[in-house]
């Protein structure tokens, strides 16, 4: 042991770093992908994702669910909504919030969209051939163990 063992201590090694990195370069890699083809944002693509699997939903919903800044998934609405992707509206029940909604052309470009994610979902299983199973498993540990955060790293 060396006379400064903080010295030793190898970030590359930590396991919160690795799994931030390789969260990161997934997420850019296939962002690359949806935003060359479709020009949409890694934001936007999450609002999208999850309106398609959630129906209408607030801002806040989204938040909590894709693990991103309210700020980030207001302007990723915006942008949607502007593109005719996305409608807004008040939400009956408490007038605070707003629904998202997927428009007829929003749910296309979604239906465009989910294919190349699920290929590049394939193309991920495909790399790590047996190690996907318990890396799943893992990551599916993580998850619910771990409380949520404010949505970034």
């Amino acid at each position: 042991m060396s006379d400064h063992p903080l010295r030793e201590f190898d970030l590359h090694t930590f396991l919160p770093y690795r799994l931030v990195a390789a969260a990161n370069r997934t997420s850019r890699a296939f962002a690359e992908r949806y935003r060359s083809e479709f020009g949409i944002s890694i934001a936007e693509w999450r609002v999208l994702a999850h309106l398609n699997h959630a129906g209408a939903v607030s801002v806040r919903d989204i938040e909590a669910r894709v693990d991103m800044e309210k700020s980030k998934v207001s302007r990723a609405a915006s942008r949607l909504q502007d593109a005719g992707y996305i409608t807004k509206h008040v939400n009956g029940g408490d007038r605070r919030l707003l629904e998202l909604r997927l428009t007829p052309s929003g749910q296309a470009l979604v239906a465009r969209l989910l294919p190349v994610a699920v290929a590049y979902q394939q193309e991920m299983l495909e790399r790590l051939g047996d190690a996907a199973p318990g890396l799943i498993k893992a990551l599916d540990i993580l998850l619910r163990d771990l409380p949520p955060g404010n949505g970034e790293t």
